[in-house]
Protein backbone atom coordinates (compact mmCIF):
# COMPACT_ATOMS: atom_id res chain seq x y z
CA UNK A 1 0.00 0.00 0.00
CA UNK A 2 1.53 3.99 -1.07
CA UNK A 3 2.05 6.11 1.27
CA UNK A 4 -0.17 9.62 1.17
CA UNK A 5 1.91 12.39 1.00
CA UNK A 6 1.38 15.01 3.21
CA UNK A 7 0.75 17.14 -0.27
CA UNK A 8 -1.90 14.73 -0.65
CA UNK A 9 -3.23 15.11 2.87
CA UNK A 10 -6.69 16.94 4.08
CA UNK A 11 -7.20 19.25 6.84
CA UNK A 12 -9.71 18.52 9.52
CA UNK A 13 -10.89 20.53 12.68
CA UNK A 14 -12.65 19.07 15.84
CA UNK A 15 -13.87 21.09 18.82
CA UNK A 16 -15.37 19.92 21.97
CA UNK A 17 -16.10 21.85 25.56
CA UNK A 18 -13.09 19.85 27.62
CA UNK A 19 -11.89 21.45 30.96
CA UNK A 20 -14.21 24.44 30.99
CA UNK A 21 -13.02 25.76 27.29
CA UNK A 22 -13.16 24.89 24.06
CA UNK A 23 -10.50 22.02 23.03
CA UNK A 24 -9.73 22.19 19.77
CA UNK A 25 -7.88 20.04 16.97
CA UNK A 26 -6.82 20.77 13.75
CA UNK A 27 -4.98 18.00 12.08
CA UNK A 28 -3.72 17.19 8.57
CA UNK A 29 -4.69 13.56 7.92
CA UNK A 30 -5.20 10.74 4.64
CA UNK A 31 -8.61 10.30 5.31
CA UNK A 32 -12.08 11.53 7.61
CA UNK A 33 -12.17 8.21 9.34
CA UNK A 34 -8.29 8.41 9.74
CA UNK A 35 -8.94 12.07 11.05
CA UNK A 36 -12.25 11.18 13.20
CA UNK A 37 -10.41 8.21 15.16
CA UNK A 38 -7.61 10.03 16.15
CA UNK A 39 -9.67 12.90 17.24
CA UNK A 40 -12.14 10.58 19.20
CA UNK A 41 -8.65 8.99 20.68
CA UNK A 42 -7.58 12.48 21.74
CA UNK A 43 -10.75 13.97 23.21
CA UNK A 44 -10.80 10.81 25.43
CA UNK A 45 -7.35 11.37 26.63
CA UNK A 46 -8.20 15.06 27.44
CA UNK A 47 -11.66 13.20 29.70
CA UNK A 48 -9.16 10.85 31.11
CA UNK A 49 -6.96 13.38 32.02
CA UNK A 50 -9.80 15.86 33.41
CA UNK A 51 -11.10 13.22 36.23
CA UNK A 52 -7.33 13.33 37.23
CA UNK A 53 -6.44 17.04 37.39
CA UNK A 54 -10.32 19.36 37.54
CA UNK A 55 -10.57 20.87 41.34
CA UNK A 56 -14.35 21.41 39.87
CA UNK A 57 -14.88 17.71 39.78
CA UNK A 58 -15.34 16.21 43.65
CA UNK A 59 -14.25 12.97 42.49
CA UNK A 60 -11.08 13.63 40.86
CA UNK A 61 -7.70 12.42 42.03
CA UNK A 62 -7.15 15.92 42.62
CA UNK A 63 -10.06 16.46 44.89
CA UNK A 64 -9.42 13.48 46.42
CA UNK A 65 -6.10 14.25 47.34
CA UNK A 66 -7.07 17.66 48.65
CA UNK A 67 -10.12 16.29 50.65
CA UNK A 68 -6.80 14.10 52.56
CA UNK A 69 -4.85 17.73 54.36
CA UNK A 70 -4.71 18.06 57.81
CA UNK A 71 -5.16 14.02 58.52
CA UNK A 72 -1.45 12.97 58.34
CA UNK A 73 -2.58 10.27 55.02
CA UNK A 74 0.20 10.02 52.51
CA UNK A 75 -1.57 10.12 49.59
CA UNK A 76 -0.30 7.60 46.52
CA UNK A 77 -0.41 9.41 43.50
CA UNK A 78 -1.09 8.68 39.74
CA UNK A 79 1.78 9.15 37.10
CA UNK A 80 0.05 11.86 35.37
CA UNK A 81 -1.05 13.68 38.61
CA UNK A 82 2.55 13.30 40.17
CA UNK A 83 4.00 14.63 36.99
CA UNK A 84 2.27 17.79 37.13
CA UNK A 85 2.82 18.51 40.96
CA UNK A 86 6.18 18.12 40.64
CA UNK A 87 6.78 20.44 37.77
CA UNK A 88 4.57 22.55 39.86
CA UNK A 89 6.55 22.69 43.01
CA UNK A 90 10.03 22.78 41.21
CA UNK A 91 8.62 26.37 39.58
CA UNK A 92 7.13 27.26 42.88
CA UNK A 93 10.80 26.96 44.70
CA UNK A 94 12.26 28.65 41.32
CA UNK A 95 9.97 31.78 41.76
CA UNK A 96 9.80 31.47 46.11
CA UNK A 97 6.30 30.87 45.71
CA UNK A 98 5.15 33.25 42.93
CA UNK A 99 3.64 30.14 41.60
CA UNK A 100 1.18 28.07 43.84
CA UNK A 101 -1.02 25.63 43.28
CA UNK A 102 -1.89 25.36 46.88
CA UNK A 103 -4.02 28.67 46.37
CA UNK A 104 -7.06 26.71 45.94
CA UNK A 105 -9.31 28.80 48.90
CA UNK A 106 -8.26 31.99 47.97
CA UNK A 107 -8.91 31.25 44.23
CA UNK A 108 -12.62 29.74 45.72
CA UNK A 109 -13.21 32.73 47.64
CA UNK A 110 -11.98 35.22 44.79
CA UNK A 111 -14.46 33.36 42.67
CA UNK A 112 -17.18 34.30 45.04
CA UNK A 113 -16.04 37.79 45.19
CA UNK A 114 -16.13 38.23 41.41
CA UNK A 115 -19.68 36.69 41.21
CA UNK A 116 -20.60 39.16 43.85
CA UNK A 117 -18.53 42.05 42.86
CA UNK A 118 -17.04 42.66 46.57
CA UNK A 119 -14.19 41.88 48.40
CA UNK A 120 -13.80 39.28 50.35
CA UNK A 121 -14.35 39.44 54.55
CA UNK A 122 -10.69 40.36 56.07
CA UNK A 123 -11.64 37.46 57.89
CA UNK A 124 -12.46 35.12 55.55
CA UNK A 125 -9.47 36.19 53.66
CA UNK A 126 -6.96 35.53 56.47
CA UNK A 127 -8.32 31.91 57.03
CA UNK A 128 -7.95 30.82 53.22
CA UNK A 129 -4.49 32.05 53.71
CA UNK A 130 -3.77 30.11 56.54
CA UNK A 131 -4.07 26.94 54.21
CA UNK A 132 -1.90 28.32 51.51
CA UNK A 133 1.50 27.70 50.93
CA UNK A 134 3.24 25.12 48.71
CA UNK A 135 5.52 24.40 51.62
CA UNK A 136 2.93 22.91 53.06
CA UNK A 137 2.67 19.91 49.88
CA UNK A 138 5.20 17.78 50.90
CA UNK A 139 6.00 15.10 47.32
CA UNK A 140 7.84 11.56 48.27
CA UNK A 141 9.86 11.01 44.87
CA UNK A 142 10.80 7.45 45.82
CA UNK A 143 7.08 6.74 46.75
CA UNK A 144 5.08 8.48 44.51
CA UNK A 145 3.01 10.21 47.75
CA UNK A 146 1.58 13.58 48.34
CA UNK A 147 0.83 15.00 52.02
CA UNK A 148 -0.92 17.93 52.52
CA UNK A 149 -0.18 19.03 55.87
CA UNK A 150 -2.26 21.62 57.36
CA UNK A 151 -6.03 21.55 56.96
CA UNK A 152 -8.42 22.90 54.81
CA UNK A 153 -5.91 22.58 51.44
CA UNK A 154 -7.33 23.05 48.13
CA UNK A 155 -5.22 22.42 45.39
CA UNK A 156 -5.96 24.41 41.90
CA UNK A 157 -3.51 23.46 38.89
CA UNK A 158 -5.73 26.21 36.92
CA UNK A 159 -2.09 27.25 36.06
CA UNK A 160 -0.99 24.33 34.54
CA UNK A 161 -3.35 21.88 33.84
CA UNK A 162 -4.04 22.55 30.37
CA UNK A 163 -1.05 22.84 28.81
CA UNK A 164 -0.32 18.98 30.51
CA UNK A 165 -3.29 17.91 28.90
CA UNK A 166 -3.21 19.37 25.21
CA UNK A 167 0.80 17.76 25.17
CA UNK A 168 -0.90 14.21 25.89
CA UNK A 169 -3.20 14.92 23.31
CA UNK A 170 -0.59 15.82 21.03
CA UNK A 171 0.98 12.36 21.95
CA UNK A 172 -1.95 10.99 21.58
CA UNK A 173 -2.15 11.87 18.15
CA UNK A 174 1.28 11.09 17.29
CA UNK A 175 1.00 7.26 18.12
CA UNK A 176 -1.63 7.04 15.56
CA UNK A 177 0.16 8.85 12.99
CA UNK A 178 -0.76 12.43 12.77
CA UNK A 179 2.05 14.45 12.26
CA UNK A 180 0.99 17.90 11.27
CA UNK A 181 -1.24 18.93 14.17
CA UNK A 182 -1.87 21.66 16.45
CA UNK A 183 -4.48 21.38 19.70
CA UNK A 184 -5.46 24.29 21.44
CA UNK A 185 -6.89 23.96 24.81
CA UNK A 186 -8.58 27.42 25.45
CA UNK A 187 -5.81 29.14 24.53
CA UNK A 188 -2.82 26.60 25.64
CA UNK A 189 -1.42 25.87 22.15
CA UNK A 190 0.84 22.79 21.87
CA UNK A 191 1.83 22.49 17.85
CA UNK A 192 3.12 19.38 16.13
CA UNK A 193 5.06 19.69 12.17
CA UNK A 194 3.69 22.36 10.21
CA UNK A 195 0.92 22.12 8.00
CA UNK A 196 1.82 20.76 4.44
CA UNK A 197 3.75 22.76 2.29
CA UNK A 198 4.61 25.52 5.42
CA UNK A 199 7.38 26.51 7.73
CA UNK A 200 5.04 26.24 10.74
CA UNK A 201 1.53 26.95 12.11
CA UNK A 202 0.30 30.96 11.95
CA UNK A 203 0.12 32.02 15.62
CA UNK A 204 -0.93 35.79 16.01
CA UNK A 205 -1.26 36.69 19.70
CA UNK A 206 -4.73 37.82 20.73
CA UNK A 207 -6.22 39.82 23.70
CA UNK A 208 -4.10 42.57 24.15
CA UNK A 209 -2.76 44.32 21.38
CA UNK A 210 0.56 46.13 20.50
CA UNK A 211 1.74 47.56 16.98
CA UNK A 212 4.88 45.36 17.63
CA UNK A 213 3.86 41.94 18.11
CA UNK A 214 4.77 39.99 15.96
CA UNK A 215 2.55 37.07 13.79
CA UNK A 216 4.97 34.05 15.20
CA UNK A 217 5.23 30.87 12.15
CA UNK A 218 5.79 27.88 15.23
CA UNK A 219 5.96 24.11 14.97
CA UNK A 220 7.37 21.28 17.34
CA UNK A 221 6.56 23.70 20.33
CA UNK A 222 3.87 25.23 22.88
CA UNK A 223 2.72 28.63 23.14
CA UNK A 224 0.32 30.06 26.19
CA UNK A 225 -0.79 33.15 26.63
CA UNK A 226 -2.01 34.81 30.18
CA UNK A 227 -3.70 37.81 31.51
CA UNK A 228 -6.81 39.72 32.49
CA UNK A 229 -8.67 40.73 29.26
CA UNK A 230 -11.28 38.52 29.49
CA UNK A 231 -11.65 37.81 33.18
CA UNK A 232 -11.70 40.47 35.43
CA UNK A 233 -13.96 42.40 38.16
CA UNK A 234 -14.09 46.39 39.12
CA UNK A 235 -14.71 46.84 43.18
CA UNK A 236 -15.01 50.16 44.24
CA UNK A 237 -13.74 51.51 40.96
CA UNK A 238 -10.28 49.04 40.80
CA UNK A 239 -9.76 46.51 38.98
CA UNK A 240 -9.11 43.25 40.08
CA UNK A 241 -7.58 39.88 37.18
CA UNK A 242 -8.93 36.43 37.68
CA UNK A 243 -5.50 35.86 38.41
CA UNK A 244 -4.50 35.67 41.92
CA UNK A 245 -0.92 36.89 43.84
CA UNK A 246 -0.32 34.73 45.93
CA UNK A 247 1.54 36.88 48.27
CA UNK A 248 -1.69 38.66 49.02
CA UNK A 249 -4.49 36.55 48.24
CA UNK A 250 -6.21 37.93 45.83
CA UNK A 251 -6.67 39.41 41.80
CA UNK A 252 -3.61 41.21 40.38
CA UNK A 253 -4.08 44.89 39.60
CA UNK A 254 -1.49 45.43 36.80
CA UNK A 255 -3.02 45.13 33.25
CA UNK A 256 -0.45 42.73 32.01
CA UNK A 257 -0.66 40.31 29.44
CA UNK A 258 1.99 37.22 28.60
CA UNK A 259 2.72 35.00 26.07
CA UNK A 260 5.19 32.26 25.99
CA UNK A 261 6.68 30.15 23.75
CA UNK A 262 8.83 26.95 25.05
CA UNK A 263 9.48 23.20 24.23
CA UNK A 264 6.18 21.68 26.19
CA UNK A 265 2.72 22.81 26.87
CA UNK A 266 2.93 22.12 30.64
CA UNK A 267 6.18 24.97 30.81
CA UNK A 268 4.19 27.25 28.55
CA UNK A 269 1.23 27.41 31.03
CA UNK A 270 2.59 27.56 34.08
CA UNK A 271 5.25 30.15 32.73
CA UNK A 272 2.41 31.94 31.27
CA UNK A 273 0.38 32.02 34.96
CA UNK A 274 4.01 32.89 36.70
CA UNK A 275 5.12 35.71 34.58
CA UNK A 276 1.90 37.23 35.13
CA UNK A 277 2.29 37.10 38.79
CA UNK A 278 6.13 38.16 38.91
CA UNK A 279 5.50 41.25 36.67
CA UNK A 280 7.61 42.91 33.25
CA UNK A 281 10.49 43.29 35.41
CA UNK A 282 10.87 40.35 37.76
CA UNK A 283 9.57 38.45 35.01
CA UNK A 284 11.80 39.15 32.34
CA UNK A 285 15.24 38.64 35.11
CA UNK A 286 13.58 35.08 35.44
CA UNK A 287 13.49 34.11 31.63
CA UNK A 288 16.66 34.97 31.02
CA UNK A 289 17.86 32.12 33.52
CA UNK A 290 15.89 29.59 31.29
CA UNK A 291 16.57 27.72 28.33
CA UNK A 292 14.92 27.83 25.50
CA UNK A 293 12.07 30.16 26.35
CA UNK A 294 10.77 33.25 24.79
CA UNK A 295 7.97 36.05 26.52
CA UNK A 296 6.24 38.71 25.10
CA UNK A 297 5.13 41.43 27.76
CA UNK A 298 2.13 43.25 27.02
CA UNK A 299 1.41 45.68 30.04
CA UNK A 300 -0.61 49.32 30.26
CA UNK A 301 -3.72 50.44 28.87
CA UNK A 302 -4.89 51.84 25.36
CA UNK A 303 -1.70 53.83 23.51
CA UNK A 304 0.39 53.83 27.36
CA UNK A 305 0.67 50.20 26.49
CA UNK A 306 4.68 48.56 26.67
CA UNK A 307 5.90 45.65 24.77
CA UNK A 308 8.98 43.46 26.75
CA UNK A 309 10.34 40.86 24.65
CA UNK A 310 12.20 38.36 26.97
CA UNK A 311 14.73 35.09 25.96
CA UNK A 312 16.18 32.67 27.83
CA UNK A 313 19.61 31.83 27.80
Amino acid sequence: MLEVSLAEQTRFAFVEKQMGADFRIVLYAESEKVANEAATAAFAEVERLNSILSDYDPESELSRLSDTSGSERHFLLSDDLFAVLDASQKLSRQTAGAFDITIGPCVRLWRIARFRKTFPLPEKLAEARKAVGFRHLNISHTKQTAFLEVPNMVLDLGGIAKGYVAEKALMILGKRGIGSVLVDAGGDLVLGDPPPGRKGWRIEIGGLKHPDLPVLELARCAVATSGDVEQFVEITGKRYSHLIDPSTGIGLTTRIQVTVVTSTGIHADSLASVLSVLGTKKGTKFVQKLSGVRAYFVEGVGDQRTLCVARGK
